[in-house]
């Protein structure tokens, strides 16, 4: 029988915040990893990350951000310049698109500023809800929770969530989080997804959640052949942290791509 089957609502919200309190000292070094310095710089890298990589977006942007400062320069931008410069990321043709309306549509409708209400922001060209929530909790501190692929698959498979929808897994996870710890909790989540909790194998036996977890045993259990698949720069540090020796991951795994 699944672990957790006959869990009550009241007992899935305590494990779901202990898992969330684990996570917090598993992933200290969680973080929005869009480079960014202004709300409307955070809003375009955003957009742009759609269908690429954050690691992809952050070797674009300093190009784009010198050349485009603010609303107007976006709104009045040069369709073959920025096509240009944003054609590594792909669909940079629907992605300038964006841009230039996002720019135009601020100066209509804000006077050149982002707004800082979520049912104002996906409003705007280029922005859903999952974009709106990130420039909330990162760019203004409004809590936020960003329900992207890795967001969606470890809410399920933590049990805290049966659900696909987006938008459904949001509300979900706002009532068994406490709302100070949402944006926080987004990066974590994700950090453990690109490092530990793989989409095809996760690294089960050197999970620091093992003991909380429904869906343990979807990958290795044992501690030497899921240390190999901890993945990025703290790959040891979360052996150690999982109780697994850290000379069980190989160097390899330091350097390893986490997945996008």
């Amino acid at each position: 029988m699944k672990r957790f089957a006959g869990e009550t609502p009241i007992g899935r919200k305590r494990r779901a915040r202990k898992m969330a309190r684990v996570l917090a000292d598993t992933h200290p070094d969680a973080h929005c990893e869009l480079d960014f310095t202004t709300p409307l710089e955070l809003a375009v890298a955003t957009i742009l990350s759609a269908q690429t990589t954050d690691v992809r977006v952050n070797q674009v942007t300093p190009v784009l951000f010198r050349k485009y400062r603010s609303a107007e320069d976006y709104a009045s931008a040069d369709r073959a310049e920025m096509e240009a410069i944003l054609r590594p990321t792909g669909f940079f043709r629907a992605k300038t698109n964006s841009l230039i309306n996002l720019g135009q549509t601020l100066i209509a409708s804000y006077g050149g500023e982002l707004p800082r209400k979520l049912d104002a922001l996906v409003k705007l060209p280029g922005i859903g809800r999952k974009t709106a929530n990130v420039i909330l909790g990162n760019a203004f501190d409004v809590p936020g929770i960003t329900v992207d692929t890795h967001f969606r698959r470890l809410t399920n498979r933590f049990g805290w969530v049966s659900e696909d929808d987006p938008v459904k897994i949001e509300f979900l996870v706002a009532d068994l989080i406490e709302k100070r710890d949402w944006t926080m909790l987004s990066h974590r989540v994700i950090f453990h997804g690109r490092r530990v909790c793989h989409a095809r194998k996760p690294a089960c036996g050197a999970c620091t959640l093992a003991a909380s977890c429904p869906s343990f045993g979807t990958g290795p259990t044992e501690a030497a052949p899921a240390a190999k698949l901890l993945k990025g720069p703290r790959a040891r540090e979360l052996a150690v942290a999982a109780g697994v020796d850290p000379e069980l991951v190989p160097a390899s795994a330091v350097l390893a791509p986490e997945e996008p």
